[in-house]
């Protein structure tokens, strides 16, 4: 969006604004790419706002989350708990019995003790949940820079442990083994390595299925599906996915097509990546040792600040000035730039800074800077809490209408400390 609608003149800044319109396009792109029949799951940890959920939920997405917080997001749009997918590699007993009690009966567990702990739980409120197993397969996907499993960690159980105990796995007093979960890698932009994860996770299900003696009712391949963030750029293309995936889906489940098991992948970023647009103003433009300085009014606490995504401080997002005429300078990088700047945020610290060398368009105090492809991983991925800025507005469009703009807002509240354990909720 290096133009703004004209429904949008006068917005007050920095504003986050999200095109349903995108959301529906890049929905309709994934589905192209994926074998029929499947699922397919969105995953609030990439953007919790209500109104993109809800959209999703109506193209026919189901939900998944791994927190109360997103179970409410979830709830708020319209998906009936029964239907929401609850994961994460740790869970409260505080946690669980939320979802429980919100009717929530299917989960991801990541070891025994996750199961213990679920069938407690469970057992508890009276509740017969069903539970994919994750698993940590033994072999990485070569050339990803943040993978889950293959290496050590939090996420699933080792597939050598779940085969050489498998009783551990199964059994349990009030869960079902409904199925298996294997996300491998996320933010893939190449077919050949998505297909290359997908082998290792079907290869890895194929083995374990026999060797835990209970059919398969679900098979949560994940995802991985690539894209451009905070940079010009389109969704990447799939072409062969489909078909790739169906062959080796035929050779280890002969019946995947009758639905046995359900093929079912998950995608956040590549939904919804390309329909966030954030807008900000220059603050000030000036010198300093040499170096032109641009300073605008959101920073890390609105965009890029989540260490865990290896995104601070530097991210190198691409800025469009909106207002460029003929003659003036438009996106970084078209002819007539006005060279290299170090891009900075509002907050009084030297790690809120954007960039510090890129091709910066001529930028004056005053103008409005855009920055595409930010509806994955935005504000709810940033330290908006962080010096006590303002929150952004959030603006829904539709065919660059308004639907809606509200503001987040953080309250303190008092409580109570809990002496069994020391927290305070």
């Amino acid at each position: 969006m290096s133009a703004l609608p004209e429904a949008l003149a006068g917005l007050s800044t920095p504003a986050y604004v999200y095109e349903l319109s995108e959301l529906d396009a890049s929905h309709a792109r994934l589905r192209s790419f994926l074998p029929a029949p499947s699922a397919l799951y969105y995953s609030l940890k990439a953007n919790p706002h209500v109104r993109l959920v809800r959209r999703l939920r109506e193209l026919g997405c189901r939900a998944e989350v791994s927190s109360t917080g997103e179970l409410s997001a979830a709830v708020e749009a319209g998906f009936a708990a029964g239907e929401v997918l609850y994961s994460g590699p740790a869970k409260r007993d505080e946690d669980l019995g939320t979802a429980l009690m919100c009717g929530v009966r299917h989960f991801s567990v990541d070891s025994p003790q996750g199961l213990q702990q679920l069938d407690a739980v469970a057992g508890r409120y009276r509740a017969r949940a069903r539970y994919l197993l994750r698993v940590n397969a033994e072999q990485p996907v070569p050339g990803v820079g943040l993978a889950m499993t293959g290496v050590p960690s939090q996420f699933g159980a080792d597939a050598g442990w779940i085969e050489a105990d498998p009783g551990r796995f199964v059994g349990y007093r009030h869960l079902d083994l409904d199925g298996l979960h294997l996300y491998m890698a996320t933010n893939l932009d190449s077919e050949d390595r998505l297909v290359e994860q997908f082998a290792i996770g079907i290869d890895a299900a194929d083995r374990l299925q026999r060797r835990l003696g209970v059919p398969l009712l679900r098979l949560d391949l994940g995802g991985g599906f690539g894209a451009p963030y905070a940079r010009h750029g389109s969704l990447p293309g799939y072409p062969g996915l489909a078909g790739r995936l169906a062959a080796l889906l035929t050779a280890a489940f002969p019946s995947w097509r009758a639905g046995v098991p359900e093929v079912v992948f998950e995608s956040g970023r590549y939904l919804t990546a390309t329909c966030g647009t954030l807008v900000t103003r220059v603050l000030d433009v000036k010198q300093s040792h040499g170096k032109r300085i641009v300073v605008v009014d959101s920073g890390i606490n609105h965009l890029g600040g989540m260490s865990g995504l290896r995104r601070v401080p530097q991210i190198h997002p691409d800025l469009a000035n909106p207002g460029a005429t003929d003659g003036d300078v438009g996106e970084a990088g078209e002819a007539g730039e006005a060279g290299e700047a170090m891009v900075t945020g509002p907050l009084c610290t030297p790690l809120d800074t954007w960039s510090r060398s890129g091709a910066t368009p001529d930028f004056r105090a005053g103008d409005l800077a855009v920055i595409p492809n930010v509806g994955a991983y935005g504000l709810s991925a940033s330290l908006a809490l962080f010096l006590g800025h303002p929150m952004p507005t959030e603006v829904v469009t539709d065919g660059g209408q308004v639907v809606e703009a509200t503001r987040l807002a953080v309250r303190r509240e008092r409580t109570r400390l809990d002496s069994a354990t020391a927290v305070l909720t």
